[in-house]
């Protein structure tokens, strides 16, 4: 594999450290710019938000555009969003910061796929984006618990200094690595686009994605607030939780897309959001026990993430029945509606914490995951509907 795809896999790895991190700093920002733990969890929102409206529209506005110098412009606009993180006088900065990171993050994935599989033959492009989103994995076993460890010892601006010293060698490994002369493919048409957006079964899957993971968010948002609160743990044991929750994702990343690929990512979809909302509500009783409260945190990780493998193959399975001419765009559509999810699931839950409790967060989360099943349910229904017409005729 060429080096330039390792600097794509490195910048993956700073933006998925610099997207993750905050859970595990919640409480830290919180107190130190004397904000509640609501305001301190709008920050995943807010992230997460720049990265639904980068990834599909940003992406479509520099289509033409030569994509290494895309790739320079979105690793600088996501140092610059760090570096303000880290200098961040006040709550507001901070904000701002967030969303321009969020912005860059949503068109590299959009285009860093696209890139990866420029670099190498054809029968290598599969594993080309596999090593790209390793980039996320890693991120999630190894940056994000080490960013909230930096956190928890040398304050949370330290952690977005750090990453930004991993975007300014992402940048530098890009420029230097990644040809100049990376073939493109034509932008699809705003039409095209349109036309995805007006599909009712994409839509529905859409749906899906975005109800299943801001159930997840409502209470994944605050998970080390609770942790704190209600578990007993120390502020320096997050850090520790937080990589058992990435191993624990790592594993269901790998099982879900094997069970996917056994019983097809409906039947897959409909065990994993059953699985996750039973997790959640065994959440609000096991909270109280750290032995409870770690063992219940790591089976959650395997669900939460093990969906999206089957509603990656889904989305892209019914684009090519009903947009064969914008699978891709329906791809990435499908990372906005994750990325939407994320961010009503956190603001969501920064209210319940508000207006309820923290424990009041994984038992709502576990009712919007059941309903996140049951349009799952309903899209298998007309699967099966579809089928059953075309086999009568």
């Amino acid at each position: 594999m060429p080096l330039a795809l390792w600097a794509l896999t490195l910048s993956a790895f700073a933006i998925g450290t610099t997207e993750f991190v905050i859970v595990g700093l919640v409480p830290t920002i919180a107190n130190d710019l004397n904000v509640s733990l609501s305001s301190a969890g709008l920050l995943v929102s807010l992230y997460a938000l720049g990265v639904a409206i980068g990834a599909p529209v940003l992406t479509a506005l520099t289509g033409r555009w030569n994509r290494k110098a895309v790739l320079i412009i979105l690793m600088a606009f996501f140092i610059v969003g760090n570096v303000m993180a880290w200098m961040a006088p006040g709550y507001e900065t901070l904000i701002v910061a967030r969303v321009l990171t969020g912005l860059a993050h949503g068109v590299f994935f959009s285009i860093g796929s696209t890139i990866a599989t420029s670099l190498v033959d054809k029968d290598k492009q599969a594993s080309a984006i596999a090593i790209m989103f390793t980039g996320l994995t890693v991120a999630l076993v190894t940056g994000v618990p080490l960013g909230t460890w930096i956190g928890q010892h040398f304050g949370w601006r330290a952690t977005f200094l750090v990453v930004s010293v991993l975007g300014v060698i992402a940048l530098i490994g890009s420029a230097l690595l990644v040809p100049s002369n990376l073939k493109q493919a034509a932008p699809a048409r705003i039409s095209v686009q349109l036309k995805v957006l007006t599909q009712p079964r994409l839509l529905l899957v859409y749906g899906i994605t975005a109800v299943g993971y801001g159930g997840t968010f409502i209470a994944f948002t605050f998970l080390a607030p609770i942790l704190q609160q209600v578990s007993g743990f120390q502020s320096s044991a997050i850090a520790g939780i937080m990589l058992v929750y990435g191993v624990s994702v790592t594993i269901g990343n790998i099982w879900g897309g094997k069970l996917a690929d056994k019983m097809g990512p409906v039947k897959a979809l409909n065990i994993i959001f059953a699985a996750l909302a039973l997790v959640l509500l065994v959440f609000t009783f096991t909270a109280s026990s750290q032995i409870g409260a770690l063992l219940t945190v790591f089976v959650w990780g395997a669900f939460a993430f093990g969906n999206v493998p089957g509603l990656q193959v889904y989305v892209v399975q019914l684009a090519k029945e009903y947009t064969p001419e914008a699978v891709d765009v329906a791809s990435g559509l499908n990372i906005a509606a994750f990325n939407i999810g994320i961010a009503i699931g956190a603001w969501l839950g920064g209210h319940v914490v508000a207006d309820m409790s923290l424990m009041d967060t994984p038992w709502i989360g576990a009712i919007i995951v059941v309903l996140a099943l049951l349009m799952t349910r309903l899209s298998g229904y007309l699967d099966n509907r579809k089928l059953a017409e075309a086999v009568a005729c």
